[in-house]
């Protein structure tokens, strides 16, 4: 962390702080009763209390420490701050990554923060607090897992490769759904797997724990943190389809090469 600029490793300790506290707001309710669950879009998306109480931590956080800068959160959407020489910082958060299993009480969820200057992605913190793993990175200087450096995967076979993906919300009305792409690569890898938190898939593609990673239809807040983590452990990010929102592939380089021509239409 030395060769980070000593106001980016201050964002940094903030970002991290803000996790974690949001994490004690996801384990104060998992598994608990009352946990509110309403549907969005659909029934396949959907949101509780402890997304709405690890919003509002976060954004008070940030709105208290850095009044000037901007916010794009999933639950309450973009708020610009007011006119100030910061407000090229912008925070983009995602309060509760995998709410789905955080409703059925399953572990795999997460804290996304990442954060941009001036448009490119200086600092990602992803925090899975029912597993206790902080995955961390800033621009130039590495990732980390529990402050421990991580690289992804060194493999260059797809067929040893384990590799997870998602679906879109909508993927009972619409037949661009992922399904034509499984059907490609499940009978080429090693193991296919559906975590459920795109933030998480992404940080594990950095670690190692996965060899590669693609879904559709993914914001900002999904994946802001993630890829600068992915990326910054050595592993390639790109875009594989143009009409489904952001729609990312994350994998270690030679996988990524093997992954994009079975993603293409």
């Amino acid at each position: 962390m030395s060769s980070c600029q000593p106001s980016v490793e201050r964002m940094l300790r903030h970002a991290m702080e803000i996790a974690r506290t949001a994490g004690g707001i996801h384990l104060r309710h998992f598994r608990g009763n009352g946990l509110d669950i309403t549907a969005k879009l659909n029934e396949s998306d959907v949101v509780t209390i402890a997304d709405k109480e690890a919003e509002q931590a976060i954004i008070q956080a940030i709105k208290s420490c850095y009044p000037g800068h901007s916010i794009l959160s999933e639950e309450s959407g973009e708020a610009m701050a007011g006119d100030s020489h910061d407000a090229e910082v912008k925070w983009i958060i995602d309060p509760l990554d995998g709410t789905t299993n955080f409703s059925q009480g399953l572990p795999i969820f997460s804290v996304s923060i990442g954060i941009q200057i001036d448009g490119e992605d200086a600092i990602g913190v992803v925090f899975a607090p029912a597993l206790n793993e902080m995955f961390h990175a800033v621009r130039g200087c590495g990732a980390f897992l529990n402050g421990k450096p991580i690289r992804c995967s060194g493999k260059t076979r797809l067929d040893r490769a384990v590799v997870a993906t998602g679906f879109p919300v909508d993927k009972a009305v619409n037949e661009d759904n992922n399904l034509l792409q499984v059907s490609r690569i499940m009978p080429a890898v090693r193991g296919l797997r559906r975590l459920g938190s795109a933030a998480l898939d992404l940080s594990y593609v950095a670690a190692g724990f996965l060899d590669g990673y693609w879904e559709m239809n993914l914001h900002e807040w999904d994946v802001a943190a993630g890829r600068l983590i992915a990326t910054e452990a050595g592993a390639a990010y790109g875009f594989w389809h143009e009409n489904r929102g952001i729609s990312a592939l994350a994998a270690s380089p030679a996988i990524f090469r093997e992954l994009s021509p079975l993603l293409a239409d």
